[in-house]
């Protein structure tokens, strides 16, 4: 598998802190808040989201090379890639979105999203929560402040279906973790490549030569000899209560026949996988298509090595074709498969790219660097309407300039969509209130 390193050199490493245990509070007025949030979509003809695939490009994408072209700025700026028409007239992407071009009927396209935070360990952590991070922390920290979306989701909409109710393939995102809720809603991540030909996720089968009643007696044995004593109180944090729910998980896993058929990607028609882009990214995002199929309330699709601070331009022209070709087919085969008003695609990263394109010292050519104040969003599936473009940025593609957005509004967009009420109040372990969200106010216009 392809590693992938941002500025700062990190690999594949996790230095999250997980909080364990996890007691959420809730009022009445929050309950009937989200009834009534149900009830108005049932009112509108249409079905409350249940699932989201969230595509995470990780480094920061570049908006002027992918959905955010700026045509008539200074040749330093516009970079080398021309822009081309979408289905919506005087809406341009760049000339490798071909496919998403002619799409656009089926997604809304974000282009005014800005924060303040230009480093990856917290741009990633304020659009991966909704919540800046506490504390100023280093661009390459994988901190843990609030829980992440997927955490939230499986959280508050989790039901026993024999698999885990959040999933990050083929890692997870450094800011990808459940805080103070507890072990129980990490996202379980699947490392192998579903592109290759024995693919095989490990903890979903039974170990060569170990058959089901053996399996069995042995889980038995483990249950009468396990005695530790747990400590109940979730303020106290027992890290055995985390191990018994991974534990419990684990053998959900192998036991579950859901969890066989939803990883057997080789049922899928070849046509079905060459649509989707024969290679790891293509092949995970043909996974959580069918994850969601299954009953699996959030996906992450972690897609590393955006952080374009030098050749950017031919990396874009090696990688936009394939990515815009699979991101379109995953929205495609929801819509035709009648599961994309229930299912939410976004693909975003954790900022944009400078404006001025440079050559940074040690480089072999030139490249953009962290942007904070521009950034694309692309949100489809869950009601978000086609055709539909939401702010903009200026001229040059310096900063949002019309329809200013933030994090939070994005993540309680994602929430209100799923029927959580990004109001709500949570409650960490010790007792501390802590708002899902600080503004709960959604982005209207991908709300209809």
């Amino acid at each position: 598998m392809t590693v992938s390193t941002n500025c700062e050199g990190f690999r594949r490493r996790d230095c999250l802190k997980l909080g364990l245990g996890a007691l959420f509070g809730g009022s009445f007025v929050d309950a009937l808040r989200m009834q009534a949030h149900a009830s108005d979509a049932v009112a509108n003809g249409r079905k409350k989201a249940t699932n989201c695939i969230l595509i995470w490009m990780d480094g920061g994408p570049t908006h002027f090379e992918t959905f955010d072209p700026k045509p008539e700025a200074p040749a330093e700026i516009r970079g080398e890639f021309d822009p081309i028409a979408t289905s919506v007239p005087g809406v341009h992407f760049s000339e490798h979105m071909t496919k998403l071009a002619s799409n656009l009927h089926r997604f809304s396209m974000i282009r005014s999203i800005r924060h303040n935070q230009g480093n990856h360990g917290a741009g990633n952590h304020y659009m991966m929560t909704g919540a800046p991070p506490r504390i100023p922390v280093g661009c390459g920290a994988f901190v843990s402040f609030h829980p992440s979306m997927g955490s939230v989701v499986s959280h508050e909409l989790g039901q026993p279906t024999g698999l885990p109710q959040y999933f990050s393939m083929p890692r997870m995102a450094r800011s990808g973790g459940p805080n103070f809720l507890g072990a129980k809603y990490a996202p379980f991540v699947v490392a192998d490549d579903p592109n290759k030909e024995k693919f095989r996720v490990r903890d979903v089968a039974l170990p060569n030569g170990l058959e089901t009643g053996r399996f069995s007696g042995r889980t038995d044995i483990r249950a009468q000899v396990d005695k530790m004593r747990r400590i109940a109180d979730k303020a106290a944090g027992d890290p055995i209560g985390g191990y018994d729910e991974y534990f419990s998980q684990g053998y959900d896993l192998v036991t579950s026949q859901e969890a066989q058929e939803a990883f057997d990607i080789s049922r899928e028609t070849d046509e079905t996988r060459e649509a989707y882009v024969r290679n790891g990214f293509g092949q995970r995002c043909l996974l959580a298509r069918r994850l969601v199929e299954a009953g699996v309330p959030f996906v992450t699709v972690y897609d590393g090595g955006w952080d374009h601070h030098g050749s950017i331009f031919p990396a874009c022209r090696k990688r936009l074709p394939e990515w815009d070709q699979t991101v379109s087919a995953l929205i495609e085969d929801l819509d035709q498969r009648g599961m994309l008003e229930t299912t939410i695609v976004v693909a975003l990263g954790e900022f944009g790219r400078t404006p001025k394109i440079s050559q940074l010292a040690g480089r072999t050519a030139p490249g953009r660097d962290h942007w904070a104040n521009a950034m694309s969003v692309l949100m489809a599936g869950g009601g978000t309407p086609g055709n539909t473009v939401v702010g903009a940025t200026d001229r040059k593609g310096y900063t949002a300039i019309d329809r200013v957005l933030s994090p939070e509004n994005f993540v309680s967009t994602v929430y209100s969509k799923l029927g959580i009420n990004p109001d709500k109040m949570l409650y960490t372990p010790q007792g501390r209130p802590t708002h899902l969200v600080s503004d709960p106010t959604p982005i209207s216009e991908v709300m209809a």
